[in-house]
């Protein structure tokens, strides 16, 4: 009967089956996760898991988009006046961090812009495969055997694309100020699968591409102690919710980031470190960042850096085991969430390039070192900065 009831609702539903297609991304989201249809005679606990799964999964891709790190805000290239000579020189050989922030500003007026771009397509959710179908979302178990016989799975394939205008400019010697405007576009398209007895049917399909403006991020950093390239500075960083909430473009709230900032440069080494706390917008988050910068030439700048983010109560993935309230021996699985702090760990990779005058292209690669969240194997970044000034 369950085969037939099936086939009878694929009937009906033919020739597209269930399918979402020109809404925002959170609504076909929500329609491929909580789109369910085993029979698992708990409505209540149905709706639940799924709108957790949904919620997390929303609430990791806005982490991702929403929070994404930006390039450190001096430019390549800081001055500042040599009081025994008179005139302006460069505080540093090297062309500084990716992301990571240094203690050198830019220099009394001082300017930089820059345009970067950066593209991810995601592959993992805290540790499982988004686009092989084995997502389990619901499935049903008897307790006598170890695999489901009844089992839907989501397949779903996230990519986002970002370019990100940034500005910097050197209000004093010491002190400087910063503007970066990311603009998204986000592809998101999936399917829903029940698999009974080893016999496949197609629930649901959806998809859905947004772009936009994402949210705008205003910042500013103070030189505290200066000792030759190196030293102690204090900054922070607002995030306003100028991107679409509702297509996963914007957080949907304000957030400030205060954070404490150290450098020391020695030779051709420098070892940068900075640490954060984000209050508001999706959840509490503690930074903690560290680079390493090597300047292989006077043209060339060779950099490393570790990106780490504690996230509270964004959210993982996880599974619930319950047995059905009416089937004797036959257990009821699903997809849902718990709440807890995360830790996420990125590796970044790559050089700096001073192709002439006070033009940089920078390119990078990101490399997630934790399951955790909503992951890409590789995101490769690479952005131009442009510094001028008197």
């Amino acid at each position: 009967m369950r085969v037939v009831g099936t086939v009878a609702v694929l009937v009906l539903l033919a020739p597209g089956l269930a399918s979402a297609q020109s809404q925002s991304i959170s609504d076909v989201l929500s329609f491929l996760v909580t789109n369910r249809s085993i029979p698992t005679e708990d409505f209540v606990r149905d709706e639940a898991a799924a709108a957790a799964t949904r919620d997390t999964i929303s609430g990791l891709l806005l982490v991702e988009l929403a929070t994404l790190p930006i390039s450190s805000s001096a430019g390549g290239f800081t001055y500042r006046l040599n009081p025994a000579l008179g005139t302006v020189m460069r505080s540093s050989d090297s062309f500084g961090p990716f992301f990571t922030e240094r203690s050198l500003t830019a220099g009394r007026a001082r300017s930089s812009f820059g345009i970067g771009y950066r593209s991810a397509t995601f592959d993992t959710i805290d540790g499982r495969d988004l686009r092989d179908g084995t997502l389990v979302s619901t499935a049903s178990r008897l307790r006598t055997e170890s695999q489901p016989f009844d089992v839907e799975t989501v397949t779903l394939r996230i990519r986002s694309d970002t370019v990100t205008a940034t500005a910097n400019y050197g209000v004093t010697d010491r002190f400087e100020v910063g503007a970066a405007l990311p603009i998204v576009r986000v592809d998101l398209s999936g399917q829903r699968v029940d698999t009974y007895r080893g016999r496949e049917f197609i629930q649901a399909t959806g998809s859905a591409s947004a772009s936009g403006l994402g949210d705008l991020i205003v910042r500013a950093k103070y030189n505290v102690v200066r000792r030759g390239a190196g030293g102690l500075a204090i900054g922070g960083e607002a995030r306003l919710p100028t991107g679409d909430e509702e297509n996963l473009l914007g957080a949907g709230e304000a957030s400030f980031r205060p954070r404490v900032i150290g450098s020391a440069e020695r030779d051709r080494l420098g070892l940068h470190g900075e640490v954060g706390y984000a209050f508001g917008g999706l959840v509490d988050e503690l930074d903690y960042n560290g680079a390493l910068t090597f300047v292989a030439v006077p043209k060339f700048t060779v950099i490393g850096e570790l990106i780490g983010r504690r996230l509270d109560g964004v959210g993982r993935l996880s599974e619930t085991v319950t047995p059905h309230p009416r089937l004797v021996g036959v257990d009821t699985i699903r997809l849902t969430s718990v709440s807890e702090s995360t830790d996420r760990v990125v590796a970044v990779f790559g050089v700096k390039w001073n192709v002439a005058g006070t033009l940089l292209l920078s390119a990078n690669l990101l490399k997630p070192l934790t399951d955790s969240g909503l992951n890409a194997r590789w995101i490769p970044s690479v952005t131009f900065d442009l510094s001028f000034g008197q």
